[in-house]
């Protein structure tokens, strides 16, 4: 990265500039799987994204002579995403304003008790073009450490991100009281009530250490499984290079060449003044890596992690380490991979187990109210298992009511739950999509619906239907384009149909949807078209390395002409071709009382399942817990 810096230094000779985006460029995809280890290493290059004179650079540096190359990006649309250098800058801008002040003061706000957060825009017409713009909300943080529970409702405060100017001073809730401290504070020292601890900690031992290594500090190896795992400024983590071990042949074969979270919508479904323009997209306006906080011990991660650091550059492009942002551990809950008890009728008395333990990889990005944890989990039976975890607090809307009778009486639109006091929780929705460069051994893939339907016997058994299997190849882009529906079932696979098994199967993974809400935001609503990864929940796309970011290279008040809805209408041909797969994974969430005024955490995830990739079933090869192999652990009574 100093290399970078030195360079991007003397491409803008003096001038003012931010780099938003100073990660090493992903070489040639052909390069990289060609590579065996003991060859050169392909030309390293920086991927740089900056921003001067109100004008957006896209930039390649070579890390050995220095060159730079710009990049023409002007027919794109939107800004780079935000610095974490420029949110606490213009959070203090709006300070500087004497309409504002006086504002909060008529509130009956202490200046010195505001906290005014940045947050994006997202875009609604042409008026809203020239200008990189936040809107500020502000918050009172006196009496409690949880601020987001006294919003002082209706303040909007529009600035220019790129002279901390403010704009306009949006004013609609004077009439709307500030909701009070009292029961709000979330820290373990402040008095909510009795406190409950269990007696005895529950922790998983391992007294010959981890199960896995990692070398050259990102190559991953644990059981049958290798892959490299970095973490990265806008996407958080990247896997790379998935293989598994076949158990007959020995030869690790391909998975996955590269996933990542690609984007992230987060939606809020008030209409009005103030609320709007909340259409969130949390990695290309903020960077999920960005905001990926050091991990914390036993809580976060359990005791047999280890951890892994990432160096990012700042907004002038010197590199810093963000400590503890990944951990990886294994996992074991006491599950079964596999269990089989014969009935002693058959005259055998057999039992047998194998235990189903796994490989967790995590980061947990904290953006604002909401914590976002994801974790990457492998098993020793080929399956990766994708997971998100929403938790964190809930944005909530002041409001004058304080009992539901008041508003059956009116009829008023909440929007949402009225939580608590003068507390509504706006009803929103979460949407990830993932990419996931399928190579299932090998690039050159396919993929097939295996579609679910009814047929009937018409009399030919005493049986009058069945289900019936029929397997279609999607031919271009638009045959992939998947809107899931339980009363139209399929199962989804990337294949290679030049890789059949003895019995003649393609060697394959299939993707095991969940979490599968789907938007109900109009297709011309700016926001969704913006987002219009959630137009479907899958998405089958050609490899292309410019196509990486579903909601655009510039998400930040995009117009919606650089998606992936736009690439994909293309309709370019997928059959035997390195394709790229695209899962959505979303959320509805209709606040209730338990989300106040912490919120529990919500799970969901999707699998990338083997189907006909291994000879047999991977698992047979797996030992068995044997209980003279584990740690004796005595209660201190009896140590």
């Amino acid at each position: 990265m100093d290399r970078a810096h030195g360079a991007i230094k003397a491409f803008f000779a003096g001038k003012a500039y931010g780099v938003h985006s100073l990660v090493l460029e992903e070489p040639d995809k052909e390069a990289v799987r060609r590579w065996r280890r003991g060859q050169p290493l392909p030309l390293r290059k920086a991927s740089v994204i900056a921003r001067a004179a109100r004008t957006n650079y896209v930039l390649t540096v070579g890390l050995e002579g220095g060159e730079v190359t710009q990049h023409d990006a002007a027919h794109i649309s939107g800004y780079p995403m935000l610095t974490l250098e420029e949110m606490e800058s213009v959070m203090y801008a709006p300070f500087s304003n004497a309409d504002f002040n006086r504002t909060i003061l008529s509130r009956g706000v202490d200046l010195a008790d505001v906290a005014c957060l940045p947050f994006s825009p997202g875009w609604f017409g042409e008026a809203e073009n020239g200008r990189r713009l936040v809107k500020l909300e502000c918050f009172t943080i006196k009496d409690t450490a949880n601020f987001y529970m006294r919003p002082i409702e209706g303040v909007i405060v529009v600035t220019d991100v790129d002279t901390n100017q403010v704009v306009e001073i949006v004013e609609k809730g004077n009439h709307i009281p500030i909701p009070k401290a009292e029961g709000t504070d979330y820290r373990l020292d402040v008095a909510n009530g009795a406190v409950i601890k269990l007696k005895s900690p529950v922790s998983i031992e391992q007294p010959n250490g981890p199960n896995f290594v990692i070398e050259e500090e990102h190559l991953v190896k644990w059981a049958n499984w290798e892959f490299h795992l970095k973490p990265d400024p806008r996407a958080g983590v990247v896997i790379s290079l998935a293989k598994v071990r076949d158990p007959e042949t020995g030869a690790m074969r391909d998975v996955m060449y590269q996933g990542f979270s690609s984007e992230l919508f987060v939606p809020y479904m008030d209409p009005e003044e103030a609320w709007y323009f909340k259409t969130y997209m949390d990695a290309g306006e903020y960077g999920f890596g960005l905001h990926a906080l050091p991990l914390e011990p036993l809580n976060d991660c359990p005791r047999n992690a280890k951890y892994m650091d990432a160096v990012f550059a700042a907004s002038d492009g010197t590199p810093y380490v963000r400590s503890n942002m990944i951990c990886l551990f294994e996992r074991y809950a006491g599950d079964a991979a596999w269990r089989h008890t014969e009935n002693p009728f058959t005259g055998q008395m057999i039992r047998e187990a194998r235990p189903k333990i796994s490989l967790v990889a995590r980061m947990v990005a904290s953006l604002a109210n909401y914590d976002y944890v994801v974790d990457w989990e492998f098993h020793a039976d080929g399956l990766i298992n994708v997971k998100v975890s929403l938790t964190g607090i809930v944005i909530v809307k002041g409001t004058n009511y304080v009992n539901m009778n008041q508003v059956n009486e009116d009829g008023a639109e909440l929007y949402g739950t009225l939580l608590s006091d003068n507390i509504v929780g706006v009803v929103h929705d979460h949407y990830i999509n993932f990419y996931l460069d399928m190579d299932v051994d090998g690039s050159d893939n396919s993929f097939l619906n295996v579609h679910l339907q009814r047929a009937y016997t018409n009399g030919k058994s005493p049986r009058k239907s069945f289900m019936k299997v029929n397997k279609t190849v999607a031919k271009t882009e638009k045959d992939a384009q998947i809107k899931l529906k339980l009363t139209d079932p399929s199962e989804f696979h990337v294949i290679n149909p030049n890789k059949k098994s003895r019995v003649g199967n393609p060697a394959g993974y299939k993707v095991v949807p969940a979490g599968t809400a789907a938007s109900l935001l109009d297709p011309t609503d700016a926001p969704q078209m913006r987002n219009a990864f959630t137009n479907n929940q899958i998405w089958v796309t050609p490899y292309n390395r410019s196509e990486r970011w579903s909601g655009g290279l510039f998400a930040y008040q995009s117009h919606g002409e650089d998606t992936l809805q736009v690439w994909s209408d293309r309709d370019r041909p997928i059959e035997n071709k390195d394709i790229v797969l695209w899962y959505t994974l979303g959320f509805h969430h209709v606040p209730c009382q338990e989300d106040y005024p912490i919120m529990p955490t919500v799970s969901s995830g999707f699998d990338l399942k083997p189907v006909n990739f291994f000879l047999r079933n991977p698992v047979l090869r797996i030992a068995p817990y044997v209980e003279s192999e584990l740690p004796v652990c005595k209660t201190p009574a009896s140590a």
